[in-house]
């Protein structure tokens, strides 16, 4: 793989809860030298470094109301001026729907950029349901397990940093997961037809082994950035 990936590329990560986007932006990061923004760590950070639109983020959120879009693209704007995204960005959580994506256009667009790719990590409803009821995590670094699939080489243990405390989100159960399937489904079909209008939609099967989906990954950020 390059060690670079020629002009900044922004990627967009599409796909339901417990699809691996998390997983496999960190293994884009690694390979690629890009930098994933997950729109709820960027509202974190952004409300803790008391930026002007942190403020702003805080000050709704205190109130018990919904950032705007406004907003959202107005923190992602100041990260993306950051030294450490020259490479590019992975964006996880947004756009949304098929008016956050044109207003995103409209933000790349006041600096020179544009959306490099988006890509579908698609599921299979009942599978994916099982997958996510099974999950959880090491308490103290965040690395990700599961009841069947992937369990940690030494009992009790993460392999990551061996810590031997975990958790379990109380969302991560059947009855749950098939409800924000559905919304997911809803809520993003007309995003998709929105990108592939554009031709910037790539679709990966992300039912298939962790290794598989990250090498389809890998080739389509290597087409499309090269």
């Amino acid at each position: 793989m390059p060690d670079r990936i020629g002009a900044p590329a922004v990627l967009i990560l599409l796909g339901p809860p417990g699809a691996g986007k998390g997983t496999q932006a960190r293994k884009l990061e690694q390979d690629f030298g890009l930098v994933q923004l997950s729109t709820g760590d960027l509202l974190r950070a952004a409300v803790a470094a008391g930026t002007a639109a942190g403020l702003q983020a805080k000050a709704v959120m205190e109130a018990g109301g919904l950032v705007s879009d406004e907003i959202v693209l107005a923190i992602l704007k100041d990260r993306m001026a950051a030294p450490d995204t020259g490479r590019g960005v992975i964006l996880d959580g947004f756009p949304r729907t098929a008016g956050q994506a044109g207003a995103l256009d409209a933000l790349l667009a006041g600096s020179g950029q544009r959306v490099t790719a988006a890509i579908s990590m698609e599921v299979e409803d009942a599978p994916m349901i099982a997958r996510v009821a099974g999950r959880y995590t090491c308490a103290s670094c965040g690395e990700g397990y599961h009841d069947e699939f992937r369990q940690p080489a030494k009992a009790g243990v993460c392999d990551r940093c061996g810590g031997t405390a975990f958790r379990r989100r109380s969302d991560d159960n059947a009855e749950t997961a098939g409800a924000r399937l559905a919304a997911y489904h809803a809520q993003t079909a007309p995003l998709i037809a929105y990108y592939e209008g554009r031709g910037l939609l790539h679709r990966v099967d992300a039912m298939r082994g962790i290794d598989e989906v990250a090498q389809a990954l890998s080739g389509i950020v290597s087409r499309v950035s090269g």
